[in-house]
């Protein structure tokens, strides 16, 4: 797990590449998330030989197209800026995810400012040119802003999204064939179903004859809806109905009281009173004591390391 590599814009690793100067450095990404992921460090206005420090810079609205523009001295360096990200983007295909700088006009993922030349925010819903280079190329790569990991559920969703999506990368690098390609949406059947039932029910009807299509063709389209189905954010009623299909695998050959206690630990975590991952760790343990194959494949039960702590607050 400690070689999943991970982009990362530069300035989040603590580089003095802003225009100021200065970095955003995100600890959390260096001293946690670095445990587990090869973070590989980026800054596109540096990269593009912009110099630091730097006039700072901002999106604007010239014509049909949005440029990136120095407004101190109206330089317009947009041209270097894509011609950068054009040199990279080659090298990224191994990435298995990307952090981005919110609110910077190169590297942030959404609601970026545009103005136009006189000064005056025309939008608010523009991404910053590298991240729309990054996003148009590789559409599956999760992507996530550093600020945004802030948010408990925004945090567990990306980690979830980079775990799957590495495993899907590990298959096609192994060699697809029919039966790698249904034994990854079967061990993540729980997952997609928490995600979204119908998105579920819809992916299971896509693989249901896979002698019959082209299977690169198939699977393209398949990783394409599951990484779209995982952007969605679970609910707790979600969590809650995929914990009682896990629950009902343990009517007969569990400790009656343990069924109990787990069963009234997820009607606790449906009104709010524990996290998720009391529930979870007591499923688990019925898993121990009385191991099922089917769920034993099951990433839902652990999409990633325990010690990420994400469930502790969910």
């Amino acid at each position: 797990m400690s070689t999943i590599p991970v982009g990362i814009s530069a300035c989040l690793t603590g580089q003095t590449v802003r225009h100021d100067g200065g970095h955003k450095h995100s600890r959390y990404c260096t001293e946690v998330l670095s445990r587990w992921f090869t973070l590989r460090p980026l800054c596109p206005e540096a990269g593009a030989g912009l110099g630091t420090p730097r006039p700072s810079m901002r999106l604007e609205q010239r014509g049909e197209a949005v440029r990136l523009i120095s407004p101190r001295n109206d330089h317009d360096v947009t041209d270097a800026v894509m011609a950068w990200s054009a040199s990279q983007l080659d090298a990224l295909a191994d990435l298995r995810g990307f952090i981005l700088t919110a609110k910077s006009p190169s590297c942030g993922m959404s609601r970026i400012r545009v103005y136009n030349p006189e000064g005056d925010v025309v939008r608010r819903d523009a991404s910053g040119l590298f991240a729309v280079a990054l996003m148009q190329r590789y559409p599956l790569l999760p992507v996530e802003e550093a600020a945004r990991l802030n948010d408990d559920a925004l945090r567990e969703n990306f980690m979830e999204r980079v775990f799957l999506y590495d495993d899907w990368c590990r298959l096609r690098a192994a060699g697809l064939s029919a039966a790698t390609l249904l034994d990854f949406h079967t061990r993540h059947k729980l997952q997609m179903l928490a995600h979204s039932q119908q998105g579920y029910r819809e992916l299971g009807r896509l693989l249901a004859d896979l002698k019959r299509v082209d299977l690169n063709a198939l699977a393209d389209e398949y990783i394409a809806r599951v990484m779209h189905l995982m952007r969605q954010r679970v609910s707790p009623g979600a969590h809650v109905n995929v914990m009682q299909h896990v629950l009902g695998y343990f009517r007969r050959n569990t400790d009656a009281a343990l069924r109990e206690a787990a069963d009234a630990q997820i009607a606790a975590y449906q009104r709010g009173e524990v996290p998720l991952v009391v529930p979870l760790t007591l499923l688990r343990l019925m898993q121990q004591q009385a191991p099922d194959a089917w769920l034993a494949r099951q990433h839902y039960l652990a999409p990633y390391p325990d010690a990420l702590g994400l469930r502790n607050r969910l």
